[in-house]
């Protein structure tokens, strides 16, 4: 379906994610309309020419055409909206999503919502330390992966049509997984990584510390720069997986603190090239 550019695409919150589906899709030639809560990012959307038209409450007008619908709102506020409003969506829509998790989701709403509907759930691994569709940008995806995580309730058809979306996003990787594969894959290689950049910050707080650091610790913090309430509830929804996943971690540092306390050189090295040869399977190709 997403081949055909006369299909209509709505977005609902037109924020950083939101805002750079918009401006790739819209280079398409897709029909694409918006609902956000910011009159003022709905005024800088039609001035920048990424979206046709857009509103700040519910359209019943704009819902009810759209053929797909993609959803970049927080995880309570994306299952609120389709309790709330899932009798405006066409009959045969495709609706998908950003959200960081699955499991609490994903279920919940095909559960909730009507046969004529399907969702199928997807998660762009790409982000940026700031928001706003002022922010958007057409190569937000590039280099970055992109997972779809159907369930038994998904047909071939919606499954086909939310992977060809990530790949005229431009996503490098474009793949599925389970929800409960993704949110254990997730909680190690991003919500374990957030906690740790948090954790790095506020660990020490001694003055002056920014006029003497080096690159090093800029990387390793960078995602420290986060949004508590998103990521607070993306924690959450994740719970189980992200408190084992820092176990591990803990365990680890643990293992290497007790090599520095007793001078195991080898040991440390020895877990040092370890680290060197995992790390070089995550650089991008």
């Amino acid at each position: 379906m997403i081949v055909d550019v006369s299909k209509k695409i709505l977005i609902v919150g037109l924020g950083l994610l939101g805002g750079s589906y918009a401006r790739i899709l819209k280079r398409f030639g897709f029909p694409i309309s918006a609902i956000t809560k910011e009159q003022s990012s709905i005024d800088y959307a039609l001035k920048e020419g990424i979206i046709d038209t857009g509103a700040t409450a519910i359209d019943e007008t704009i819902i009810g055409e759209a053929d797909l619908v993609i959803f970049a709102l927080y995880p309570h506020v994306f299952v609120d909206w389709i309790a709330q409003n899932q009798h405006l969506l066409k009959s045969g829509a495709i609706i998908t999503d950003v959200t960081g998790v699955k499991r609490s989701i994903v279920y919940q709403i095909q559960d909730m919502l009507r046969e004529d509907v399907e969702f199928i759930a997807a998660h762009p691994m790409a982000g940026r330390e700031v928001s706003g569709v002022e922010n958007s940008t057409d190569k937000m995806f590039q280099g970055a992966n992109y997972i779809v995580t159907p369930t038994d309730k998904n047909t071939p058809e919606a499954i086909h049509t939310c992977l060809e979306l990530g790949r005229l996003l431009g996503f490098s990787n474009v793949t599925t997984l389970s929800p409960e594969d993704h949110d254990e894959m997730i909680g190690f290689l991003s919500q374990l990584t957030h906690c740790i950049a948090i954790t790095l910050m506020t660990c020490n707080d001694k003055e002056n510390m920014e006029k003497f650091t080096g690159d090093s610790f800029r990387d390793l913090t960078r995602i420290a720069r986060i949004n508590d309430l998103m990521w607070s509830e993306l924690f959450v929804a994740n719970k189980d997986v992200l408190l084992n996943q820092m176990d591990m971690f803990m365990d680890q540092f643990q293992k290497l603190k007790s090599m520095l306390e007793t001078e195991d050189i080898d040991g440390m090295r020895k877990m040092m090239r370890h680290s060197t040869a995992r790390r070089a399977l995550f650089d991008k190709k």
